[in-house]
């Protein structure tokens, strides 16, 4: 009888050894109703069966085969405290008879987070000299998996973390099952994938109120719902853009492919398929796309790749269309199934959901982080308790790098896969990230105008981000906290606009509102160059300052026949004739680097003016950055 119930819950092949435990001596009633248990336990009637074996133990407290029974069934409902407390209480009537049984009391233990104790029984599982290949292996495997879970929990102590899912509620989970949530950057738009009948998954959206609770979910308004048999959606970071995956539709390529709608005052617009550099005929499904809207990462098992399903990207070009996709590559990808990616407002951080990776089993959560040169890091194990022994799905994380979603069927499910939010974990959080909006416009025709804006991270000098506005001139824009940033505007036949940013020594809460007038190429406009910094008392340029003098640098080359005079100006700390030939000095060493990369002295000229035009009070730290400023004038066309 134990062979059998072992094969039946846990695929094990197995020769019973001698036992002190005599099944011949067991009360005929009870097996009479164990028999009838097993019948439902072979149907996958779980709850049923457990009535029955209660019964059975009822009537013979010593039936180690059902007591052993109902543990197995406890741990098929994911109650594994319950089955691992029967499971000790046939291993204290026969502990000869139970060893066969320490792998499933393992897995049990594991899913309570008792990795060592796990680790513990399986190796006494694994002594067993009379195992079948299959049965060593499958310990095997687990043994690989707990023995990293004890590791982790050593390297990441959680301190006084709490893991504590909150479901979402009725006004966004039903009976049927919801996954794949998505959030706008502001948190007011939250989208997600109902499932419907048959083959049918439905888009829906909730606003979510200012007290933080949720509006009633509702189908999303437009064409996008039209189609049956849908996937999983993302929507971009500003709110204007659903990417989602749709199987079979009118000119698809085949199986699953990614299609794209926008918003519009009407609803969301008529889907397009994302064309034949991100789909194949094979699997494309699971988009996230950069807050940036410049790359687009996905999931597909087209061949080619390093495993079952492979994380790739795709780059959007200076036209707008999209780039071939691209594979990862083996430092992300694995022998397995890699999927549900997530890349967070911080266009940095990246989330996804593996089985080929070492992990506590089945498909576990992970997350690489955007280093220097735009490279990637190893992938990093989210660690328990995020991370089980059941199978883990998609992960989103909102702009604040720790109010995190996801999809599961815990115990208060309202029926299938609810979505629940928690707190992620510090030690695997995104930066925080803010966002500057706001519109572009001709300073003396106040005219929306199409233009690039560019962040770029103040201490590498890398571009973090770089878009381009809409046709009426409107940006989006993410700010992760915790880096000082250089923020400019650029358009041609306008003088580029600057400012910066500094989150790096704290994290304000509010969002920024920023309305930008460029002006004109023409005589005596004038541009601070808010950028360019120099050393305490010298003329010596900052690093950082090389940005914006390119910028000007890029400006003289587009028009070749202006000249500019570079001035300075300084606040009123020290001596006024001292603060005087500072200036000047600070505004000739900008002139030397423009000639030196190749611009004629001619073109330019500089002129230091001291403390003697100030454009804030010199009362406060603030006031005097201000004053100390480089700026640059239209001398001649």
């Amino acid at each position: 009888m134990r062979n059998i119930l072992l094969i039946i819950f846990f695929g094990l092949s197995v020769s019973a050894p001698a036992q002190s435990y005599d099944v011949e001596k067991v009360n005929k009633k009870a097996v009479a109703v164990f028999e009838r248990a097993i019948l439902k336990l072979q149907e996958d009637k779980h709850k049923e069966a457990i009535v029955l074996l209660e019964k059975a133990v009822e009537i013979d407290p010593s039936y180690v085969d059902a007591i052993l029974s109902m543990a197995g069934a406890y741990g098929q409902l994911k109650n594994y405290q319950k089955s691992v407390e029967l499971y000790e209480k046939g291993r204290s009537i026969d502990s000869q008879y139970f060893k066969f049984y320490n792998l499933p009391y393992s897995i049990n233990l594991a899913g309570l987070g008792r990795f060592k104790e796990a680790l513990e029984s399986i190796n006494q599982f694994l002594t067993i000299p009379e195992l079948s290949d299959r049965s060593r292996k499958s310990g095997e495997y687990r043994k690989s998996s707990f023995e990293f879970a004890v590791e982790y929990e050593g390297k990441n102590p959680v301190g006084n973390y709490v893991f504590a899912p909150r479901n979402l509620g009725d006004s966004i989970n039903s009976p049927s099952s919801e996954y794949y949530p998505s959030i706008t950057i502001n948190d007011s738009q939250f989208v997600f994938t109902r499932r419907g009948e048959g083959f049918r998954e439905d888009f829906f959206e909730s606003t979510i109120l200012p007290n933080k609770s949720y509006s009633r979910s509702r189908l999303i308004r437009g064409d996008i719902n039209m189609e049956s048999s849908k996937g999983a959606i993302n929507i971009s970071h500003d709110g204007e853009w659903l990417i989602f995956a749709g199987y079979n539709f009118q000119g698809g390529f085949g199986d699953f492919d990614l299609y794209i709608s926008y918003y519009t005052p009407e609803g969301w617009s008529e889907p397009l398929n994302l064309g034949r550099n991100i789909n194949t005929e094979f699997w494309e499904s699971a988009p996230t796309i950069s807050s940036d809207k410049r790359a687009l990462y996905f999931s597909s098992n087209r061949y080619g790749g390093y495993g079952g399903k492979d994380i790739y990207v795709s780059y959007r070009l200076p036209n707008g269309r999209w780039g071939a996709a691209q594979n990862m590559g083996p430092q992300v990808n694995s022998a397995g199934d890699e999927e549900a990616p997530f890349i967070h407002a911080d266009n940095a951080t990246l989330y996804y959901s593996s089985n080929g990776l070492l992990g506590y089993g089945d498909k576990d959560l992970f997350l690489i982080r955007k280093g220097p040169n735009n490279k990637w890091s190893a992938p990093e194990n989210l660690g328990y308790p995020i991370n089980t022994i059941e199978h883990e799905g998609s992960l989103f994380v909102a702009a604040d790098g720790k109010t995190s979603f996801y999809a599961s069927d815990r115990s208060d499910s309202r029926g299938g896969l609810d979505i629940y939010t928690f707190e992620l974990r510090p030690n695997v959080r995104p930066a925080k990230t803010l966002y500057v909006q706001g519109k572009v416009y001709d300073m003396k025709t106040g005219k929306g105008l199409p233009s690039g804006v560019e962040l770029v991270d103040m201490s590498t000098q890398q571009p973090v981000t770089n878009i381009q506005t809409d046709e009426t001139g409107h940006y989006f824009i993410t700010l992760p906290v915790g880096k000082d940033y250089a923020f400019s505007v650029n358009r041609k036949g306008y003088l580029f606009y600057t400012d910066i940013y500094r989150l790096s020594n704290q994290s304000p809460d509010s969002t920024y509102d920023k309305d930008i007038p460029l002006k004109p190429v023409e005589l005596n406009a004038s541009v601070i160059l808010k950028n360019i910094l120099f050393e305490t008392n010298s003329a010596q340029l900052q690093k950082i300052s090389l940005i914006d003098i390119n910028r000007l640098l890029n400006l003289l080359k587009e028009n070749p026949s202006l000249k500019v005079q570079i001035n300075g100006y300084t606040d009123n700390v020290g001596k006024p004739a001292d603060n005087l030939k500072l200036s000047a000095a600070r505004s000739k060493s900008v002139v030397d680097y423009l000639i030196a990369q190749g611009v004629e002295a001619a073109r330019l000229t500089f002129k230091g003016f001291g403390e003697t035009k100030l454009i804030a009070e010199n009362k406060t730290e603030t006031g005097r950055a201000q004053n100390r400023r480089t700026e640059f004038v239209i001398v001649g066309q």
